[in-house]
């Protein structure tokens, strides 16, 4: 799947580096919507399922919005075209394998383990990005980003931890969660590579058609039922595409062009925190006084990785 692609030069501004942190922010909140969306969806729909109609739903919005914004510049003199190499292609599919491992895979594990384990393991995703980021980007991180980074992940693990069991029952779909966490590490990582020349919309367009894909014939196999029956189903997976995949996804997808994928993994700890929080407004779960305790943890860590000066980097002149 390659679509040819144009893009506009646009000019450098003031807010290079507060943009993408409000950008990533946002996608934080829009994310933290996704265990909503799939919660509803499964009452009709499988895990992979859900997934595949998360995937196959995103693809058309983006297509629809990629062939619009192609109509736009298609006759504009500073429209400029990108080729893509072998190597381009091989990472395009790469960081598709990498996000639809990391979702198959936590999707999977939690037939196998506990919710607080697997969140748990999960949540290990901004340690491998960290030592993905210094051994395959030589980004270096300095004493304040990795004391951040310390902090929040205790905080993020301290969110399950009244939940966790040891049990070695648990142990495959616990090291699932672990392989997932590594999956996500690993496609922040491509993502920040590939955000020097593709467009947003070009790298999800990629990962939207390989994870439908990929996400068909497993569905087809261990599930009865591949599409919603009800209107309220549809509005779930259509939800969890557009708000979660399009929205949640492109926002991220974005802040990689100016911020490292390391502190992107220390950020998305905040996920667990909206998500509790979403839990409590909506249905009512219970928050006791160490998780707020655990959130206050997440939000100090995550203000010392983001007070470094080794969280952004300075981009390429090219496009968003």
């Amino acid at each position: 799947m390659t679509p040819k692609l144009s893009q506009a030069k646009q000019p450098l501004g003031v807010s290079t580096e507060i943009l993408p942190l409000l950008a990533m922010f946002a996608a934080i909140v829009a994310l933290s919507l996704a265990a909503i969306f799939i919660k509803l969806s499964e009452r009709e729909l499988g895990p992979f399922a859900t997934i595949f109609n998360r995937f196959w739903v995103a693809y058309v919005v983006l297509w629809l919005w990629h062939e619009w914004e192609r109509s736009q510049t298609l006759d504009s003199p500073a429209a400029i075209p990108v080729e893509y190499t072998r190597r381009d292609q091989v990472q395009l599919v790469a960081a598709a394998l990498m996000f639809w491992g990391c979702i198959a895979l936590w999707a999977w594990s939690l037939t196998k383990t506990g919710v607080a384990n697997s969140t748990l393991l999960h949540n290990l995703t901004p340690l491998f990005t960290t030592l993905g980021g210094w051994l395959f980007l030589n980004q270096r991180f300095d004493r304040r980003f990795l004391m951040g980074l310390v902090v929040a992940m205790i905080g993020a693990c301290a969110l399950g931890f009244g939940d966790l069991k040891l049990s070695t029952a648990h142990l495959t779909g616990d090291l699932a969660s672990l392989l997932s966490a590594v999956f996500s590490a690993a496609n922040l990582i491509l993502l920040e590579k590939l955000r020097v020349k593709f467009s947003v919309t070009i790298i999800l367009l990629w990962c939207c058609f390989w994870g439908a894909l990929w996400t068909l014939p497993v569905a087809l196999l261990t599930e009865e039922r591949l599409f919603p029956l009800s209107v309220s189903g549809w509005a779930a997976v259509i939800g969890l595409a557009v708000v979660c995949q399009v929205l949640g996804q492109g926002l991220q997808t974005f802040s990689l062009k100016r911020l490292s994928s390391g502190l992107v993994g220390v950020l998305l700890l905040l996920d667990p925190v909206l998500a509790a929080l979403n839990a409590w407004v909506l249905f009512a779960e219970r928050l006791t006084l160490f998780k707020w305790a655990a959130f206050f943890v997440v939000l100090l860590g995550v203000y010392l990785a983001k007070s470094s000066d080794e969280g952004t980097h300075a981009a390429e002149p090219l496009i968003d």
